[in-house]
């Protein structure tokens, strides 16, 4: 597949002495397990848990970077400014700035910690162009994948951490010590009470628009989010969907009849019962 170039994104820099010291109280992902050459997910959260702003880091040397949507980067601008006080680091923002995604190896790039989770190549290049104008092939392997994006399969200030699988992919730290909204996200892993995940959703048929209830016997489950042709991806309630799974029940986005899997590189299953915790 040929390089694509990622439309409106955004690269907020941070750096100074303590740049790392300064995101490492601040943001869900642990730097001191991110390598080089590496771009991890990660979030800024509301003290109530759930998602503010979301972003993929990586390093620099001594700089941290955090890619982020342009809708959202000025906004995470003002927030971490808010947080900086006198601390010796700098912040600077390019908006929009230029994001490729490459299927292969290529020098400068950072390999894409969500995809290696899933077992595939996939690596963010910052500077560059794509050849491609189009993100098909890219949003396609996401959803293949189970991966969700911000603004696509969920809202921001919408959603927790764990809806969105960032407790698998790497994003979301429990050993690292204190960030905002540490104590929900910690109370949630410990206490297994993370409901709504993400899932991949295929159809028989061209599904519907993004933003379609996923329903059993009338009742919603959760939302349909990015859809190419006759899949999808979903966030939903995994113990409803068990229960209509194991009882046969049909589950509709829409009209449309489907089917839904949880991505196996979570680890996850369905719980057969409602109350009955995941894996």
């Amino acid at each position: 597949m040929q390089p694509v170039t990622l439309p409106d994104r955004a690269m907020i820099t941070v750096s100074g002495q303590d740049a790392q010291e300064f995101l490492q109280a601040l943001i869900t992902t642990d730097l001191d397990l991110l390598e080089d050459g590496e771009a991890k997910p990660g979030a800024l959260l509301t003290p109530q848990g759930k998602i503010l702003f979301d972003f993929m880091v990586s390093r620099d040397g001594a700089t941290i970077n955090l890619e982020t949507g342009a809708d959202q980067a000025e906004a995470l601008l003002k927030r971490l400014t808010m947080y900086k006080l006198r601390a010796p680091i700098s912040l600077s923002l390019a908006n929009p700035a230029a994001v490729a995604i490459r299927f292969d190896e290529a020098p400068g790039a950072y390999r894409d910690a969500r995809f290696a989770k899933a077992g595939l190549a996939v690596f963010r290049t910052y500077g560059g162009e794509g050849e491609t104008a189009g993100t098909g092939d890219y949003d396609r392997l996401r959803i293949q994948s189970g991966i969700a994006v911000s603004g696509s399969d969920y809202a921001l200030q919408d959603a927790f951490p764990h809806d969105v699988l960032m407790d698998k992919n790497g994003a979301l730290s429990f050993k690292k010590g204190c960030y905002v909204g540490q104590e929900v996200v910690s109370r949630m892993q410990h206490r297994g009470t993370a409901r709504r995940r993400v899932v991949i959703v295929a159809a028989e048929t061209a599904l519907p628009e993004t933003g379609t209830a996923l329903t059993v016997k009338g009742r919603s489950i959760g939302t349909l989010g990015s859809v190419i042709g006759a899949s999808g991806l979903a966030i939903v309630r995994i113990d409803k969907a068990g229960e209509a799974i194991a009882s046969g029940e049909p589950i509709l986005a829409g009209d449309t009849a489907v089917t839904l899997t949880l991505p196996t590189w979570t680890g996850l299953d369905f719980p057969a019962e409602a109350g009955e915790e995941s894996a």
